[in-house]
Order: structure tokens, then C-alpha cells, then sequence
């Protein structure tokens, strides 16, 4: 198992509210917003994951991830297993683009179950002040694209304490739509590692159409 944390220096190209950013920066006050556990199990060419994020405001916002996409198209699968989690899905026209195709905002909460589709960039948001704890299954064969988030200074909305906001430097085809998650399957993905045969459609999705109903 591998740990480590993403501090809020970390943060500093993808955070909504720059004020008060900069005042932590000249206290000198770096904190760590959330912790990842990766490869606590890996079976095949599959890992298991865990994220936890802290409860805490960055400002006027909430606390979240950095936000990244997969090359190649590769889909992963997200379970709250405490707390409750906001997640951010856009689809641009292509990797690096400002132009989003879709953009979802998914709220689920313990023992539910999030996909994120071929081709979608994301962002966890933590909307609350206690922990939240997430697990992941996902393909090791790719490392995560963190640059065009970078560049566009975080997704394509913000979720802060005033409600939902447009990040300016990108272009919404249409509003976001915000859904819950769906019930996707029964066994917990801490089960689902153990039978990867149930999964194979996290390496070969272009089989398995069916399995992102966004």
C-alpha cells in the first residue's frame, strides 16, 4: 500500500476562492486536505483504492480533490463508505479542451455507488464538514492527466457555501445536470476486487456500453 497526502499548496491552480488562498500562503499555513491509500489490493491489472478527504472549507468553497482524466478512455468506479460525496464529470471535446460536452454533478452518500465513463474528467467535493471516506476500483495501467485541470484552474463549476459556480475559463454546452447515484450493483467494491470477472468492463468499455447510463 502506498500513502500519501495533497496539501493545500498543492491546490493553489485549482481553488475558487484566491483570497483567501493567498492568506493562508502568507501565514505559511500548509495543511494536508486529503489522503490517498493506493493499491491496497491489486488484483490482475486492477487496484483498490481509498481517498479520505477531510471535512474543512478552502474559503468560501468546499474541500475536494484535484481533479483528473484517463488516458485511454479507462472508466472507474467510486463507493462512499462514510460521509457523503459530490462528484463532478465533465466530458470535454477532447482532453485539454475548455469546450464541455456534458457536465454532471452526482451526490451520493454511504453504500452508494458512482461510474465515471470513458472519456469523463472528475472531482470529488466533500459538502460537509465530517469526513468523508471513499473507495476506488480502477485500471493500473494508465497514470492520471492532472494538466488540463491545472490550466483551467479546477473543473468546470466550483461548489462553495453560496451554491454552484461556473468556472469562466470553460464552455458549458448546457447546464449541469445533478442526479443521485444509482444502486449499480450489491456487493461492495471491497467484494468486487476479489471476482474481477464482474468488472472486466473497467478495461474493455467500448464492450460494455450499458454499464454508463449518464
Amino acid at each position: 500500500m502506498k500513502i500519501s497526502f495533497r496539501m493545500l499548496f498543492d491546490m493553489e491552480d485549482v481553488l475558487y476562492d484566491k483570497e483567501w488562498f493567498e492568506k493562508q500562503k502568507e501565514k505559511n499555513n500548509n495543511f494536508p486536505l486529503y489522503e490517498m491509500r493506493r493499491e491496497i489490493n491489486v488484483c490482475k491489472t486492477l487496484r483498490y483504492d481509498i481517498t479520505i478527504i477531510f471535512g474543512r472549507m478552502l474559503g468560501k468553497e468546499f474541500n475536494k480533490t484535484f481533479g483528473h482524466y484517463h488516458p485511454r478512455g479507462y472508466p472507474e468506479i467510486y463507493e462512499v463508505l462514510q460521509g457523503e460525496a459530490i462528484y463532478i464529470l465533465q466530458k470535454p471535446a477532447k482532453i485539454g479542451s475548455r469546450k464541455i460536452l456534458d457536465a454532471i454533478l452526482v451526490r451520493a452518500k454511504k453504500g452508494e455507488k458512482v461510474i465515471i465513463p470513458p472519456g469523463y474528467g472528475h472531482v470529488t467535493v466533500n459538502p460537509s464538514r465530517k469526513k468523508l471516506v471513499m473507495a476506488n476500483i480502477v485500471s493500473n495501467k494508465f497514470t492520471s492527466i492532472y494538466e488540463p485541470y491545472k490550466k483551467l484552474r479546477g473543473a468546470c463549476v466550483y461548489i462553495t457555501k453560496n451554491g454552484i459556480i461556473h468556472n469562466s475559463n470553460y464552455e458549458l454546452v448546457s447546464k449541469p445536470k445533478i442526479l443521485r447515484a444509482k444502486k449499480v450493483f450489491r456487493e461492495t467494491l471491497e467484494e468486487l476486487i476479489e471476482t474481477p470477472e464482474k468488472i472486466e468492463w473497467l478495461e474493455k468499455p467500448k464492450k460494455f456500453p450499458e454499464k454508463f447510463w449518464y
